[in-house]
């Protein structure tokens, strides 16, 4: 297995805030995500923090950002207009995940989009404009 890491993209079982809040307990697709985080917690154990990626355009009231197309190309993405999502995220643990897939990384974003993705969520985070999803069942 490859290790997850800060940047990478995989597919993974997405679950949206809405569905989430309607109970659901499943995403209804693996999706492409973008890990805008791993860190290891006190336990030892490894924290993902999740963004999805979506062909959606996102409506105005929504936080992305437009991947470009270097960028998708870069991270195996497909060629067509992308967005991660930042104003929600899935919160998983690595170890014991019923969710995320150790075979199913895709690609990577560079360096420099990665700090652009990252510090646009956590200015947002800081904000109380994120939403968690938990996924630690």
């Amino acid at each position: 297995m490859t290790a997850p890491k800060s940047g990478d993209v995989w597919r993974y079982d997405y679950l949206w805030r809405w569905q989430f809040e309607a109970g659901e307990t499943e995403g209804r697709k693996d999706r492409p995500i973008s890990l805008i985080a791993v860190m290891m917690n006190r336990e030892g154990k490894t924290n993902l923090f999740i963004l999805p990626i979506t062909s959606s355009p996102p409506p105005p009231d929504r936080l992305a950002l437009k991947v470009p197309e270097i960028e998708r190309r870069r991270a195996g993405l497909d060629d067509m207009p992308l967005w991660v999502i930042l104003d929600e995220y899935n919160h998983d643990l690595l170890e014991g995940s019923f969710y995320f897939d150790p075979g199913a990384r895709i690609g990577r974003f560079s360096e420099a989009f990665q700090r652009t993705a990252l510090n646009a969520f956590l200015t947002a985070a800081k904000s109380r404009k994120t939403r968690k999803v938990p996924r630690t069942d």
